[in-house]
């Protein structure tokens, strides 16, 4: 019996994502769609993620358009995008009422696959957007926030899985972010949930540690149906690993992906163009290509990284870079373990510039942190270092109830608020997400465009990474 693999490419997304600071416009994508579509890919993932803030912060490009002229120009294959559960593509948790309008528009607009994770692992920030995408005919792909840690096991992810398959998963996806997920221990996680759940599993992991392939290849054997992929002129580094290199690999054995090799070269080649052009505006850095397995010791997501350097940078403390690496991992154990992936890798992070920068350990805390350590954003893995926690927090009280709870609608609210300056439910939507970004995009939407200088760019990645 054949056991083919199906591939989800992520070129349009988090491959430029990973490696551009997500400043891939439209124009660069179009020409390749009439390929794209006929290649035979599962889906093409091409929205969420961080693509919906900077389409308005840096390419005035409304990200509601973005996908409407990706849809019309790949009609046959499965577009994807990337949830991040109740705080949708924010860094908030919005009401139920939001979730639902947005999921709502995402489908209408021409999303078919919803990837929904939540950074904490907290299923209860998962509820209203599997609900909604259910309601709306959308396909939920569930995610589960891989991390290693002494609370995260191979049981732990197991129990997950099954218990995304009963909230109503479609698919579940072991979303490994920052290459944790070593060759053996995928090969025996995917054994282990294929022998629990039923639904199929689509692994997501990147090459930044550069077992990525390894990791696909074993997942593979084990029976993994669906993996993530970029193709070559944007792949491995802090991306994915090489979609040709993966057709390759498979093609002629019980796996093959039914994918030609041929196929994808002229499409490899527009992106190679694309990508060279990112390089010369400043925003592909080679240094992004590069593996590094100390990812390993500190959990570092590419993205993080370059945050984290950023933020040095600014402060003229670059050479205490491996000072922060080492405090991260303590950040983290404080904090009870949470999974390092948007919005936590950021707050952990952040905190441990803090803290270094200080010269003590919390002498100053973030909001976010405080936040974090409060329970706004769902229930912490592991145990808490409630010396920390008073230190930051005092006698506040910790939530403990599912956050959105206690959220009153708000969607009302945001057209009310924005009813001026937005033409569509869409717009409303973008302002509630961005209310710093939005409002001033669509302000000047309607005026002739006017593309960023290149030599501004690079100006321009630094103040995006420091957020």
């Amino acid at each position: 019996m054949t056991k083919k693999v199906y591939i989800t490419d992520t070129i349009l997304r988090d491959a430029h994502q990973s490696q551009a600071a997500t400043r891939m416009r439209l124009e660069d994508m179009l020409p390749a769609c009439e390929a794209l579509d006929k290649a035979g890919y599962w889906s093409l993932e091409c929205w969420g993620g961080a693509t919906f803030d900077s389409c308005m912060r840096f390419l005035s490009e409304d990200p509601w358009e973005r996908l409407r002229q990706l849809r019309k120009a790949m009609p046959n294959t499965k577009l994807q995008m990337l949830l991040r559960g109740q705080n949708l593509l924010g860094y908030k948790h919005y009401a139920d009422d939001v979730v639902d309008a947005f999921v709502k528009k995402a489908i209408e607009n021409g999303i078919d696959v919803i990837r929904i994770f939540d950074a904490l692992n907290d299923t209860r920030n998962m509820e209203a957007a599997i609900r909604a995408t259910k309601k709306y005919g959308g396909h939920v792909e569930a995610a589960i926030s891989y991390t290693t840690s002494p609370v995260h096991n191979e049981a732990y992810f197991v129990e997950l899985a099954s218990k995304l398959e009963a909230m109503g998963a479609d698919t579940i996806c072991i979303k490994d972010m920052a290459n944790l997920l070593l060759p053996y221990d995928a090969y025996s996680l995917v054994k282990a949930m294929k022998e629990k759940v039923k639904v199929p599993i689509h692994l997501h992991t990147h090459n930044t540690t550069g077992t990525g392939d390894m990791t696909y290849l074993m997942a593979i054997q084990a029976g993994v149906d669906i993996i993530d992929t970029a193709l070559s002129p944007l792949a491995n580094g802090t991306s994915q690993p090489s979609t040709e290199a993966m057709v390759a690999t498979l093609k002629g054995t019980e796996y093959d992906t039914g994918i030609k090799l041929e196929d994808l070269t002229d499409i490899a080649a527009h992106f190679r163009g694309v990508a060279q052009k990112l390089k010369e505006q400043g925003s592909l850095d080679p240094k992004v290509l590069n593996v590094d397995p100390n990812t390993l010791l500190y959990q570092v997501p590419g993205g993080m990284l370059s945050n984290l350097i950023s933020q040095l940078k600014q402060a003229k403390a670059e050479d205490k870079l491996y000072d922060v690496l080492a405090e991260v991992p303590r950040v983290r154990e404080d904090f009870g373990y949470p999974p390092l992936v948007t919005p936590t890798s950021q707050i952990v992070g952040s905190q441990a510039v803090l803290n270094v920068l200080a010269g003590e350990r919390y002498k100053m805390v973030t909001k976010e942190s405080k936040g974090l350590l409060r329970g706004e954003y769902g229930q912490l893995p592991g145990k808490v270092n409630e010396e920390v926690r008073k230190k930051a927090i005092g006698d506040d009280e910790v939530i403990t109830c599912r956050p959105a709870d206690l959220i009153a609608p708000e969607l009302e609210k945001y057209r009310t608020e924005y009813a001026a300056i937005t033409k569509s439910e869409e717009d409303v939507l973008s302002c509630a997400m961005f209310p710093q970004v939005a409002p001033k995009f669509l302000a000047e939407r309607d005026k002739p465009v006017v593309k960023e200088d290149p030599n501004r760019v690079i100006e321009i990645i630094v103040e995006d990474l420091s957020e």
